[in-house]
Order: C-alpha cells, then sequence, then structure tokens
C-alpha cells in the first residue's frame, strides 16, 4: 500500500491540494528521539554507491542534504543511513526536479556553517539537516541571512526559529498525546517520575502545562539520576505521594524504567492501582516484557509506515536503516513534491506552515511559525506479545487548530 505526502490546506486560502508523492509505505509509522540528539542503531548499514558526497539526482532545483557524514561513531552511522533514505526518496519520486548536493558537516557547528555557505554559494533554494542542535544553530545563521527556510533534525525544541523547521520527534507531542488520551479516560490526579537530564527537563514543562490545560492536577513530582543505587530517595518520596494520584508518568528509557519500578514496587507501591504512562521512549521489546508495565500507555506513531520502509530499504542497500532514516526520506519526499506543485512558493513560509500539514511515512505532520512541529500520534499500551494500538493516530489534523 502507498501512502502520500501530501498538503491539504495551504495559507489563509485553504487551498485544497495533493502533491500526489507516492512514497510506497504501508502506513504511518513509530518511535521518538530519546533524548536530544540521541542515535539508536545496532549495525553499519551499508552506504549508498558513489563517493559520499556526490549530489544526488539531476534536477534543476538544488536542495542542500547537509549531515555528519565523517562523524565517528552513531553519528557517522546514522548520517549514512539517512543519505541512503534521502536518495531512495528521490528514486521512488516520478520524475522529480531536484539535486540534493550533499554536504558532511562531520558533526560539528564549525562544519555545519562552512557546509551551509557553501550550498547557498552552489544555488542551494532549501537546506535539509543538519542532525544536531548546534550545528542546526550554526546553519540557520547563515540560512536566515540569505533567506534559506531549513528543514533538521534536532529533536532539540530550542534551535527551532522562523525559518528553521525541525523535522524531528518532539517529546512535547508525546507528552500532550498522552495526557490528553488519559484524561479523556477520566484521569485527573499525575505523579511523575522524570529522569534529571535535559530531556527530563523538556519533558517536565511539558507536563506541567499539559496537565493544566486539561484541568488535571500534579500532585507530585520528582527527578531520579541516571545511577540506580542513587534513584533511591526520589523513589520513595513519590511512593509516599503516590496515594493521592490516579496516574504515574515516567518519561524514559528501557534502561532506567524497569529498575524505576522495581523500586516502587519494593517500597510497597500498587502499580496496578496507577495508570503507568510513558513516551515514545516505551516503544522497546524490554517494556513490553516488563510484566510490571503491563497496560502502561504510551503515545508514539503506529509502526506499520517504518516497517515498510524498512523493508525497502533492506532490499535496495542490503542493511537496516537507523530510525531517523525516514525523517530524511520524509524531508526529501516532501521538497520534491513542493517543487512539483508549488511553483515559486514552494518553500514559502505560507506553503511550509499551511495548518493541514502533510503526510509521510512516519504520519501526518505539521510546521508551526516557530519552527517546531506537530504529530499526529498513536496511544499504545504496553503487552507482552508487543505494544497494541489503544488510539489510533488521526490522519488529518483538526480543521480550525
Amino acid at each position: 500500500m502507498g501512502t502520500q505526502v501530501e498538503n491539504k490546506g495551504l495559507g489563509r486560502r485553504g487551498v485544497c491540494m495533493a502533491l500526489g508523492i507516492a512514497i510506497a509505505a504501508m502506513a504511518l509509522a513509530a518511535c521518538t528521539s530519546s533524548s536530544f540528539d540521541r542515535l539508536g542503531t545496532d549495525a553499519p548499514p551499508p552506504q549508498a554507491d558513489g563517493p559520499p558526497t556526490a549530489p544526488i539526482g539531476a534536477g534543476q532545483i538544488r536542495v542542500a542534504l547537509i549531515l555528519p557524514l565523517s562523524a565517528p561513531g552513531n553519528a557517522g552511522i546514522a548520517a549514512i543511513s539517512m543519505k541512503n533514505a534521502a536518495e531512495m526518496a528521490l528514486a521512488e519520486f516520478k520524475e522529480p526536479n531536484v539535486q540534493l548536493l550533499v554536504k558532511d558537516d562531520a558533526g560539528t557547528p564549525q562544519g555545519a556553517q562552512a557546509a551551509g555557505q557553501q550550498a547557498i554559494d552552489e544555488g542551494a533554494e532549501m537546506i535539509i539537516g543538519p542532525l544536531f542542535a548546534q550545528s542546526v544553530s550554526a546553519v540557520g545563521g547563515v540560512a536566515r541571512s540569505r533567506g534559506i527556510p531549513v528543514i533538521a533534525f534536532s529533536t532539540d525544541a530550542s534551535v527551532a526559529a522562523r525559518g528553521v523547521y525541525l523535522l524531528s520527534f518532539l517529546p512535547e507531542s508525546d507528552v500532550r498525546r498522552i495526557v490528553d488520551y488519559a484524561a479523556t479516560r477520566g484521569k485527573r490526579s499525575f505523579a511523575a517520575l522524570l529522569p534529571d537530564n535535559a530531556y527530563g527537563a523538556v519533558v517536565e514543562a511539558a507536563f506541567q502545562q499539559a496537565v493544566a490545560r486539561r484541568g488535571g492536577r500534579v500532585v507530585a513530582l520528582e527527578k531520579y539520576p541516571a545511577d540506580p543505587a542513587r534513584m533511591g530517595e526520589s523513589i520513595r518520596r513519590i511512593a509516599q505521594a503516590a496515594g493521592g494520584a490516579d496516574s504515574l508518568f515516567i518519561p524514559d528509557g528501557a534502561d532506567a524504567v524497569p529498575q524505576v519500578v522495581q523500586q516502587l514496587e519494593a517500597n510497597r507501591v500498587n502499580l496496578k492501582r496507577l495508570q503507568l504512562m510513558g513516551t515514545g521512549l516505551w516503544d522497546d521489546p524490554r517494556i513490553m516484557e516488563n510484566p510490571s508495565l503491563a497496560g502502561g500507555l504510551f503515545a508514539a506513531p503506529d509502526s506499520a509506515g517504518f516497517r515498510g520502509f524498512a523493508t525497502r530499504y533492506r532490499a535496495r542497500y542490503g542493511g537496516d536503516p537507523v530510525r531517523t532514516a525516514t525523517l530524511a526520506y520524509d524531508a526529501v519526499a516532501l521538497v520534491a513534491a513542493l517543487v512539483k506543485t508549488q511553483g515559486p512558493q514552494r518553500f514559502s513560509e505560507q506553503v511550509l506552515t499551511g495548518s493541514s500539514g502533510f503526510a509521510g511515512i512516519d504520519g501526518i505532520f505539521r510546521f508551526k511559525s516557530d519552527g517546531t512541529n506537530e504529530r499526529g500520534l498513536a496511544v499504545l499500551r504496553v503487552a507482552p506479545g508487543g505494544s497494541q494500538v489503544v488510539s489510533p493516530a488521526p490522519k488529518a489534523f483538526a480543521p480550525g487548530t
């Protein structure tokens, strides 16, 4: 089954139009970034044919693709996988009039700034990437001075700005979705155990706002350190306050959450009485296999789209894509579609921030004028055989929102 990247209502006139890009995915996809610019991968995917920074495509419209191709470790692995996905997007688009100017920023702000300047000097009308927050800021400064929009992949919303749009999975979207769903199920009193790190700080702010917006109250909130041996005091304090809550929010990954719930049970917290909640970091087999977390809820895109994408990627490149590869695919697919349908206004703010948004492998999304994004997410339940969808991801944004 094919899905489409499309824009259903652009600007004040609310022009409805399909962008007509068949991305050959099997519905919508799932997962989120676990912390700011954190990358996950099991094995290096093979590199696409040709030099790492050779242009991709032969179209007239030049678009830069800036990634940390020569960076060490997971960053470089992810960059190659994302470059492959970008190439695949152009290959699967019918007659794209786009040429991707591939630039290596080496994972540094200085490299990103130089790559951005070089791409603009070569005629790039749009920049896709970079991946890391400081590099996005560096490219954004160069691009704004020339009126060139940027679609970047950092999960740090603080680097978003007018004209610098983030296509990443932002934790704020997960928090809003799961709190909204819990509220519709009658939950009003929330407790939270948060990791004491940058991700936890962002999630805390979003959580407080989401609960207040739904008329609920946060009865207790504690932060715990990464070291399990030092979690005890925070766990004890939340255990003492848990009696006044009907929900417990633990927005962390599978390296920490099982240890947190183990210590909660050791402090005689009846987890069956509480609705356990998390973010997309819970989309992990280790979470599903933990009986103490069974019935817990979390927000994430549906996984079907990624599975279809990964199958096609493996057939083309002989290895598995990193999870962030779909972001590069969707960015390039969107750009190709805008080039095909929008004429001279293709990369204008009015087109990019249309309220109806777009749809891609990872579901519906739209860019806000401040550079952040909104995504349509599903709510899933933790179950031994794998997550179960309890509230499907929306297929369109509500009119007027």
